[in-house]
This record gives structure tokens, C-alpha cells and sequence, in this order.
């Protein structure tokens, strides 16, 4: 028979999957003898069988639930709903992977309009029962009925007519639901159970997980636990710590506290708290054994630890542990910090880093010479790193609304909820006027590498007149701030910015990542800017250099467009007479920053309509600069125009068409190499890549033309370099007959942007119009375009590279699409054999740690 619920005395921390992280925790934290208020955890597995149901909970697992409330019971010595010394609980969710404040929690059940009054006479504060009494209505009303909180803010009264509150509390709640609050507290337990369950599919909580990769079917475990009681008085209170800085890694204990608070205080960023360090001023005892506590979980886990933690009367009660949140900074940090203790190994240390978090290393800070351009407004906490500049909106709808208008945006909040998660994630930063370095904006914010800023008590927000004011600064909705989320500094106007410096610590992860990692790493990259970039994130070559994209700078585009548009061979070769400089002096730059790294150079591959323009005006004046007659201007546009252009006239298709073309491209990388190599202590060995091959035939003919023009510079340079040419395989049919192929290429690039394209026959500009239903419907996991379909595309792949194998045993093969520096579609990758993978400059570290971890995870397995 199946256990659907475990008492914390039956677990441990790896029973994760099946308790959640909260509830595996709790578990571990009794079994080494912590202070942990007794309880019990609803499995995952029970979340997901209630969806199952139709949304119910069979009569057999509420019974287990009933028999485990029991056994609180006889541990605690009260009783659910007694009027003599009545039980109360917290209901809490948690999932196997973190979710900070993306579900519900219920706090105080089990109180009702009898047991509050025992609550009352048993600690002789009145105000502490009603105020809990009062907070429980509201979470309950909110979590479980459905009726929103602002509601309940119109309620108001003194602390003397708190019974006067909670009737109108009541009220509110029967002419909301028609019936009266639930007084049972088992009735009352079921529903909030249900509630948990229910928010596992809240909006908040499935876009949480879509941007943080965390699957939909794992379900979250419900803990059902004895109430602690931070809202005692001063000589209670409750709070979150990190072992270590959350946000730079430092080894330092970092937390924060309320007194006379219970949790949700602190997390929901309602009152701002207090540093962690004035708990030992105020209770001496108490800080040392919440210290002791902190180094023996940290020890114990292996790990930065991220506690929950309240105070009754001075007794210290633990509620979470759990692998705290960090900025990439910090991770790295910490990661190196730990292994220069002895506590793990480098393959461990590795694994600590979350991938997809590298890009905050790459975040901007503020250019020192341009914080004049702002006017210093106010000075809060730096949350979350990096620094932003936007648009000033109060609503995370106003935020999405302009983000899609194409405007940068900071979303500004007294404090954030849950509920602001898609704004959050379409601003550039966040500022909020309450809460710490652990309220909901800090947590998320930093989990998302968002810049944020939060505590920032100097701000005042007015939602009616929709502006922002400190120290007799005003900023109206839609006008610009910045704000620094190292330093906290909010200043009025747009501060320009520039790029981080990267630590010792990142350079020493990124060198042990190269010792483990199989597959090569190169970058794509068009110019000398991306290519010094590249090689500064340790790229080794280039795996993709479009040369389309060097024609349209401005002192050469048009010279591209008469030769589009040339009416005959002459006159076409007149024009590519005119580019041939400007593509040798491109070739020239980037080979003197890859210097003895291979560089991978893409034939033209779009249609050559795009380089042409369509409205009267400019045709006109093309027309004017060029010396057309307009009309017949206009229809040569016309009638380069196609249905479906990116299955049309574009690749290698254009070298059939028109072959010298490629012979001045393919005489611009080697007039270049041959510069270079004459000039430098190092000799170029270019590798020319012909798009858009179908067909052996179409490579053997380019290849053909391509060492023709080759051999005539290698006699007009007097010099003899090696080379290489291949193909990048990008259509089905090419990867269908790779073996065929591979007879005439000396390498083979993956393109699994087109590959992907043609062989789900999706339009890459159109697919965004439906593919988020397709996500929803769970058709697809992630978008096909970011993350590889390993299925469809990764199998013509495998298929490509074993025929290419066979045919060329030391062919080389690398994926050059932006697949390439997604770490998913790296670990599926490092399973092929595939040689490198090449991505834009600025994936480069995450491409280097994702190779890495993929050796380490495929030897662990």
C-alpha cells in the first residue's frame, strides 16, 4: 500500500524528490537533533495523484493526514481545535526544487472564534491571539476563498478594536463566499491542504518554473507543522540568514530579523528588518546558538545554507534549510572558497554553478564618468547586482505593457508579491521602497540575475498622482531612472553603463572547467569587436563568421546593392571589384585577433533581397546614387522579391547562380590569410564553409570554383597556406546523406537555427506567434528554437555525424547554431561525436562550464 504522508521523524535530505527540499529538510534537520517544531509532509506524489483525481483527495489519504495530525498531537500535547489547549499549524508548500514565494502558505490554522479565546487566557496577551486570529482570516481568506488581500486593507481600526476588525474580516468573507468562515479546524486543515496543492499551477508558479527550467510534473509536497509564535511580544521574533553573502559569496553570516513578527513579515517585505548582528545586542544567548546552529547546517550540507528561523520567548525553532539562492558573483565565490577548505572537490564545485546564471557576470555596472548625468535621489539596499536604467512604472501590468512597446523599464513597488513576477521579468530592475536582502523582490530579483533594489525608505510612492519622490526630487511615471544593485543608489535620469570586470575566482572555475570539459569552444563572431570579446571569455576560434552581415555597414551597402542589381557578369564583377577591399581588410582584422585559432568563414547565405530597399523613397534614392532609371529600379526589386525566401534563392543556391560571387569572397579570406601569416609569428589556416548544401553535387562544384581562385592567389602571394573547405548542414536532405557529402568536405558545421527550421518546417520570424501555446500545451517543453529538439533534430544530427564518421573518419564536426551555447542542448551534444560548439561571444562561459558539467554528469550516472 502506498505512504502518501511521513511524519519529519521518518525522513532525511534525500528523500527530496518525494518530501520536497522543505519537507526533506525538516526531516534531516530533527534526525541530527535541531529544534524543529513537530510535523508532517504530504508527499509530490500525493500532489500529483489529486490532479489526477480531478482535483480530490481519496478518503484513505485524508485518513492518514487525521492519523498524522494525531501523532503532533500526542508530541505536542495539545489538540486540534481543543478548547482547553488547542493545536495550532502552519500549511506549507514545498517543491523538490526551490520556488521562493511562488505558492501559498498558511499560518495559525486551527484557530476559530473558541480557540482564539483559549489562546488568549493560556498567554495572557490578548493582543497576540487576536492579531494571530486576525492574520490567519485574512492568509486563509486569501490562499483558500479566493478573495484578494487589498480588501481586507480597507478594514482598519485601532489595536483596541481588533474583535471589531476580525467581525468585519468575517463579514467581508461571507458576502464574498455566502458562507461563513470555516470554524472546524480539520475542515479548515483539507481546504488549505487543497489550496497548496492548487498553487502548484498558480500563473506565478508556471512561470517561475518556465524561466527558471524546473518541470511541470514533479508536483509539490505539502508540510503540515506546530505553530512557533514570533508575534509573542519583543522577546519574540523570526527571521532568514544565509551562511554567506548571498550576493558577493563573502564568509560571513548574512541575515536579517523582526521582533513581535511571524515569517511572512520578513519574506513579503512589509516591514523593513533589522541586521542579523542586533540580534546579539538584544539576546546575547539566543544569537550564539542561532550562530552554532548556522555553521553546523553549513557543515553538514556541504553548502551555503539559506534558514528560516523563529524565536519564542527567547527559544530558538527552526523552519527551513535549504541551498540558498546566490548571484553568479557569489556561486563563484563560494564554489572556489569551498574547495580551497577541503570541502568539496573541483567536479563538485562545478556542479554548484548554475549555468544559466553566468550572463550576471557579464552584467553591466554604471560608467563612473557618467553618474553625473543622474541626480542622486535616495539610497537603499543593493539586492541584487548589476545596474539599470528604464522607464519609471508602479504596476508590473504597466511594465509588461511597455516592454512590449520595445521600452526599457524599472518596475517600481512599495514591495513586491508574488503576483508582480511578470513584470519583474520584463524590467530591467526593480525598486522597492520596504523589505531586506531576503523579502520576495531581493529572492526572485536574484534568482533571475535582475538588478534590484529594495529598502529603499527615503522613496515615496503616490499611486494616484503616479509619481516618485525623495528628498524633494519628483520622477513621474514614464520618466527614466537608474539604479545600482551593488551599491543601492537610485539616481534620477539615464546613466550610461559598461561591462563588469571579471574576478580571479571566475577565471579559476572557468580553467578547471576546461580540464574536465570534451567538446571544444568557439564563437560566432562577424568582427573585431565580437572576436576580441570572444577570445577574452577563452573561445578558441571562430566557428561561425557571417559575411553577410559585413555588408551592410554603411560605406558599403550600396556598392552590395549594384552588384544585386547589375544587369550583366561585367558590370556585376565591377561591383565585387569595388567590395573585395572591404572584405580583405574584415578578414585581415579578425585573423590578427584569432591569430593561431581556426576561423570558420560562412559564403554569403541570405537572399539577396534583403539587401535591397522596398519604399518609394529609398528605391529613389538608390536609384539617384546609382544612376537607374527608377522604374527599372524598381521592378529589378520587384522581381528579386520571393514567396519564401529562406527556402529560396539564398546559400549556395547563389553561387550556382551567380559564381563570382563566392570567387570574391573566397579570394578576400585568403589574400587575408596570406597578409596575416606574412606579417605576424603565426600562420592563418582558414576554413571556408558553403551554406545550405543539399546536395554532394552543389559542394563538389563550389569546391571546385573555391580552389580554382585559391590556387591563383597562392601564385600571385607567392605562398602556399592549408586550408579547409566544408559545409554547414543545415538542410534534412544534407544530413540524410552525410556520407555522400563528407567525400568532398573537410569539415561539417551544424546550423541548428535553419536545421531546426526545415526540419519542423517552423518559420523562425513566425513561430513566436504560436509557439507558446504549443509550451502550454505541452506539446513542446521548451522553445524549439532555444533549447534542441534532441528528438527530431538532435537524431538527424547523430544520424549526420555517425555517416559522416564512416565515410571521414577525422572529419570535423561542430554545431555552430545558437544551440551552441545553451546548456540542455550541450549535454545532449557532449554525447554525440561532435568535436566543438560555437555560440555568440557572451555565451562563451556558460558554454565552457555547460561542457564541463556534462563530462562530470555523464561519468556520474
Amino acid at each position: 500500500m502506498n505512504k502518501f504522508v511521513y511524519s519529519f521523524t521518518e525522513g532525511n535530505k534525500s528523500m527530496k524528490n518525494l518530501l520536497g527540499g522543505k519537507g526533506a529538510n525538516l526531516a534531516e534537520m530533527r534526525k541530527i537533533g535541531l529544534p524543529v517544531p513537530h510535523g508532517f509532509t504530504v508527499t509530490t506524489e500525493t500532489c500529483n495523484k489529486y490532479y489526477e483525481d480531478g482535483k480530490k483527495i481519496e478518503d484513505n489519504i485524508v485518513a492518514e493526514i487525521l492519523e498524522h495530525v494525531v501523532k503532533i498531537e500526542e508530541e505536542t500535547g495539545k489538540i486540534l481545535g481543543s478548547k482547553e489547549n488547542p493545536l495550532l499549524v502552519s500549511v506549507r508548500s514545498g517543491a523538490a526544487i526551490s520556488m521562493p514565494g511562488m505558492m501559498d502558505t498558511i499560518l495559525n490554522l486551527g484557530l476559530n472564534d473558541e480557540t482564539v479565546k483559549v489562546l488568549f487566557e493560556k498567554t495572557n496577551n490578548k493582543s497576540f491571539a487576536y492579531d494571530c486570529y486576525k492574520r490567519f482570516i485574512q492568509m486563509f481568506s486569501d490562499v483558500v476563498l479566493g478573495i484578494e488581500k487589498y480588501k481586507f486593507d480597507s478594514i482598519s481600526g485601532s489595536g483596541d478594536e481588533i474583535e471589531l476588525i476580525i467581525e468585519k474580516y468575517k463579514k467581508l468573507v461571507k458576502k464574498e463566499t455566502k458562507k461563513e468562515f470555516p470554524q472546524d479546524p480539520k475542515e479548515q486543515l483539507m481546504m488549505a491542504i487543497r489550496a497548496v496543492f492548487d498553487s502548484w499551477n498558480n500563473q506565478r508558479a508556471i512561470i517561475y518554473r518556465r524561466i527558471n527550467n524546473i518541470p511541470d510534473k514533479i508536483g509539490t509536497a505539502v508540510n503540515v507543522q506546530a505553530m512557533v509564535f514570533g508575534n509573542m511580544g519583543e522577546t519574540s521574533g523570526t527571521g532568514v540568514a544565509f551562511t554567506r553573502n548571498p550576493s558577493t559569496g563573502e564568509k560571513v553570516l548574512f541575515g536579517e530579523f523582526l521582533t513581535n513578527a511571524q515569517g511572512e513579515d520578513v519574506v513579503a517585505g512589509i516591514r523593513t528588518p533589522k541586521d542579523i548582528s542586533q540580534l546579539k545586542d538584544l539576546m546575547p544567548k539566543l544569537y550564539e546558538e542561532f550562530v552554532g546552529v548556522t555553521k553546523l547546517l553549513e557543515d553538514h550540507y556541504k553548502d551555503m545554507q539559506d534558514i528560516e528561523f523563529t524565536f519564542e520567548d527567547r527559544k530558538l525553532y527552526l523552519l527551513q534549510t535549504r541551498t540558498g539562492k546566490r548571484t553568479a558573483k557569489a556561486a563563484i565565490k563560494i564554489a572556489a572558497d569551498l574547495v580551497e577548505e577541503n570541502v568539496i572537490n573541483k567536479e563538485e564545485a562545478l556542479l554548484r554553478i548554475e549555468i544559466d546564471k553566468l550572463d550576471q557576470l557579464l552584467h553591466p555596472t554604471f560608467k563612473e564618468e557618467s553618474l553625473n548625468n543622474g541626480t542622486k535621489m535616495a539610497k537603499g539596499i543593493g539586492a541584487s547586482p548589476g545596474a539599470a536604467s528604464g522607464r519609471v512604472y508602479f504596476s508590473a501590468e504597466d511594465v509588461v505593457r511597455e516592454a512590449e512597446k520595445g521600452e526599457k523599464t524599472i518596475l517600481v513597488r512599495q514591495e513586491t508579491s508574488p503576483e508582480d513576477i511578470e513584470g519583474m521579468i520584463k524590467a530591467q530592475g526593480v525598486l522597492t521602497v520596504h523589505g531586506g536582502m531576503t523579502s520576495h523582490a531581493a529572492v526572485v530579483a536574484r534568482g533571475m540575475g535582475k538588478c534590484c533594489v529594495v529598502g529603499c525608505g527615503e522613496l515615496t510612492i503616490n499611486e494616484k498622482a503616479k509619481t516618485l519622490t525623495a528628498n524633494h526630487i519628483e520622477v513621474k511615471e514614464g520618466e527614466y531612472i537608474s539604479i545600482d544593485g551593488t551599491s543601492g543608489v537610485v539616481y534620477k535620469g539615464l546613466v550610461e553603463t559598461e561591462a563588469t570586470k571579471l574576478s580571479d575566482d571566475f577565471e579559476t572555475i572557468m580553467n578547471w572547467a576546461d580540464e574536465i570539459k570534451r567538446l571544444g569552444i568557439r564563437a560566432n563572431a562577424d568582427n573585431e569587436r565580437d572576436a576580441k570579446v570572444a577570445i577574452e571569455l577563452g573561445a578558441k576560434g571562430i566557428g561561425l563568421c557571417r559575411t553577410e552581415h559585413m555588408f551592410f555597414d554603411e560605406e558599403r551597402i550600396n556598392t552590395v546593392r549594384h552588384m544585386i542589381i547589375a544587369e550583366n557578369l561585367e558590370e556585376r564583377k565591377e561591383a565585387l571589384d569595388k567590395l573585395l577591399p572591404f572584405q580583405r581588410k574584415d578578414f585581415v582584422e579578425i585573423f590578427n585577433v584569432m591569430k593561431q585559432f581556426p576561423v570558420t568563414v560562412r559564403l554569403l547565405d541570405p537572399p539577396l533581397h534583403e539587401f535591397l530597399p522596398h519604399g518609394h523613397e529609398e528605391i529613389k534614392n538608390l536609384a539617384h546614387i546609382l544612376g537607374y532609371d527608377y522604374e527599372m529600379l524598381k521592378e529589378r526589386v520587384d522581381s528579386l522579391k520571393e514567396f519564401n525566401p529562406m527556402l529560396g534563392h539564398r546559400g549556395c543556391r547563389l553561387a550556382i547562380t551567380y559564381p563570382e560571387i563566392y570567387v570574391m569572397q573566397v579570394r578576400a579570406i585568403m589574400e587575408a590569410a596570406i597578409e596575416v601569416s606574412k606579417c605576424s609569428g603565426f600562420t592563418v589556416n582558414p576554413e571556408i564553409m558553403v551554406p545550405l548544401v543539399g546536395d554532394v553535387t552543389e559542394l563538389k562544384i563550389i569546391k571546385d570554383l573555391a580552389i580554382k581562385e585559391i590556387e591563383k592567389v597562392f601564385e600571385e602571394e607567392a605562398m602556399n597556406i592549408e586550408y579547409k573547405i566544408g559545409t554547414m548542414i543545415e538542410v534534412p536532405r544534407a544530413a540524410l546523406t552525410s556520407d555522400e557529402i563528407a567525400e568532398e568536405a573537410d569539415f561539417f558545421s551544424y546550423g541548428t537555427n535553419d536545421l531546426t527550421q526545415t526540419t519542423l518546417a517552423f518559420s523562425r520570424d513566425d513561430s513566436g506567434k504560436f509557439i507558446s501555446e504549443y509550451r502550454n500545451k505541452n506539446i513542446f517543453e521548451k522553445d524549439p528554437f532555444e533549447v534542441l529538439d534532441t528528438k527530431g533534430v538532435g537524431k538527424l544530427i547523430e544520424m549526420s555525424s555517425n555517416l559522416a564518421r564512416n565515410t571521414k573518419k577525422h572529419i570535423k564536426l561542430g554545431v555552430c547554431g545558437e544551440h551552441g551555447g545553451d546548456p540542455q542542448s550541450i549535454e545532449f551534444i557532449n554525447k554525440l561525436d561532435i568535436d566543438y560548439v560555437s555560440c555568440s561571444p557572451y555565451r562563451i562561459p556558460k558554454a565552457r562550464l555547460a561542457a564541463a558539467v556534462a563530462v562530470i554528469k555523464e561519468k556520474n550516472r
